[in-house]
């Protein structure tokens, strides 16, 4: 007998019922599968590299083959819909050459495992996709890994010309219409029967990824001036949104699913390292002399400057925070140079107050970048003995941390892109996908479970994330899909069965 999983969404919609939201098994052999009110013969995905099917750090054949857009398109053949073409990449390694250059590195991958951590690499060898080699033809999934919202509305974005000026993108590159085209303009002119639209993660994430090192640009509108770390303006992400809404509504477009962003803090690039990381068996007799020659003379001045909560003596029986520079603090550099003069003179005093002149050690609320576990402990260069370990001795600096400060300047912007997509959903009668709160059920200690088997978000066990702990993998972007495929079920009355997570790949072990 065969089973087809379908949501309670799609059975309410053919029976005229409620029921609850949740995912469940039912032999619906009887039940067809309908396009309900949409039309699926020709349907076109835009976004980023999460819809693109990138993962592992790179965009590569098999990824992209197990892409949430693609996952949902063959769902959709079985209600009338159409092929589904993707610009696939020219091997399973990933990686970019532009001009014999690799400009975008292979994939990674787990090449073993030490004292139970994994050792991830790049795998080796150089890139075989070539930005120049252009793609033709029919295309149907317009995920561009790196765009933003206002990069799909932007014309030359596809121009080889500015790859390496940083106004154009090579992925986009490999199959723009021409040099002058948009994204977008490029979507409206292959006549979408349907569309998913899921963009704006960019706008915040490359500034989560890099310690908050651009620009919170709040209140700036012109994203021409925008860094490429910086945080966008919520009006001008639910803008350049709008404006590709409406040239798709213009271009005949007028069915579509919308998803909003998910709060960047739920994925394991913040999530994996605590922000407490060192052990008392880590740390050893150490303890003591760093409380005594460090920990204790800065926590004694700077009590007396009215800031002892930045640094509190190590424990020997539980966990403690690193050390972090938090550049959002006063600086006490001059103040922490006379204080410490007359007992360590005036060399080492010095270094002391331009070292810690705003360091303090994390809390719950500061989010330690994955990349940075391996920072952690390290030697700093340049930096004086003892004074020169990274995390320990040495404080980590802005790239290594998304400070507690940062991460709400993230959240403000999400939860403000959020309520515009979801205003931008309403106006133009989309179907709507609350990516945020599925992440944050896979974030959540009891994750999402699919026939009896467990998803979370946690770095690579989690099943759902890739070894970049940004993007998903196959079964990740299994279960996005079916959250679409729900929404659309929802709005358009079809009865889209949804995939099994578990027929997807995950981590690939040594």
């Amino acid at each position: 007998m065969k089973k087809i999983i379908i949501s309670t969404f799609a059975i309410s919609a053919l029976l005229f019922t409620t029921s609850c939201e949740d995912d469940f098994d039912k032999d619906v052999q009887d039940i067809a599968v309908t396009s309900g009110e949409a039309n699926f013969q020709n349907y076109v995905s835009i976004g980023n590299s999460l819809t693109s099917g990138y993962r592992d750090n790179a965009l590569y054949i098999d990824g992209q083959n197990e892409s949430y857009p693609n996952i949902i398109a063959g769902q959709m053949k079985l209600a009338g819909g159409g092929n589904f073409v993707q610009p696939l990449m020219a091997d399973n390694n990933g990686g970019l050459v532009l001009l014999g250059t690799t400009i975008q590195a292979t994939k990674l991958y787990i090449k073993s495992f030490t004292n139970g951590s994994p050792d991830i690499t790049n795998v080796a060898g150089t890139p075989t996709t070539n930005v120049l080699t252009k793609i033709t033809g029919p295309l149907n999934n317009f995920g561009v890994p790196g765009a933003k919202s206002y990069h799909l509305v932007a014309a030359n974005y596809g121009n080889p010309s500015g790859i390496l000026l940083g106004t154009a993108n090579p992925y986009y590159a490999r199959f723009s219409s021409s040099n002058t085209s948009s994204v977008i303009d490029d979507v409206v002119a292959k006549s979408p029967t349907f569309f998913s639209y899921w963009i704006g993660n960019n706008d915040v994430l490359s500034y989560a990824t890099s310690g908050g090192a651009g620009v919170n640009q709040t209140g700036n509108t012109n994203a021409a001036t925008y860094g490429a770390n910086d945080i966008s303006d919520p009006n001008v992400v639910a803008g350049a949104i709008k404006l590709g809404l409406d040239k798709l509504k213009a271009g005949g477009a007028t069915k579509g699913v919308i998803a909003n962003i998910p709060y960047v803090t739920s994925i394991p690039f913040f999530t994996t390292v605590p922000y407490n990381p060192l052990t008392p068996a880590a740390l050893g007799a150490n303890i003591t002399t760093l409380n005594t020659n460090l920990y204790g003379p800065l926590k004694q001045a700077l009590t007396a400057f009215g800031a002892g909560d930045r640094i509190n003596l190590l424990s020997s029986t539980s966990s403690n925070p690193v050390l972090i520079k938090d550049t959002s603090l006063p600086n006490l550099s001059a103040q922490l140079t006379a204080a410490l003069t007359p007992s360590l003179g005036l060399p080492t005093a010095t270094a002391f107050g331009q070292i810690f002149g705003q360091a303090r050690q994390t809390t719950v609320e500061d989010y330690i970048l994955l990349t940075s576990r391996s920072v952690i402990g390290t030697t700093v260069t340049g930096a004086p003995s003892p004074v020169n370990v990274y995390g320990i001795s040495y404080p980590l600096e802005n790239q290594h941390v998304l400070s507690k400060t940062e991460a709400a300047a993230v959240k403000t912007a999400v939860d403000a892109y959020n309520t515009a997509i979801r205003g931008l959903a309403d106006s133009y009668g989309l179907a709507f996908v609350d990516a945020n709160n599925k992440m944050i059920d896979l974030n959540s200690q009891s994750g999402i479970s699919w026939d009896g088997v467990k998803y979370t978000a946690k770095f690579v066990t989690g099943g759902t994330f890739s070894l970049d702990g940004v993007h998903l993998t196959g079964r990740g972007y299994a279960i996005v899909a079916n959250e679409f495929i729900k929404a659309i079920n929802k709005k358009y009355r079809s009865t889209l069965p949804q995939v099994d997570p578990n027929n997807y790949s995950g981590i690939k072990f040594p």
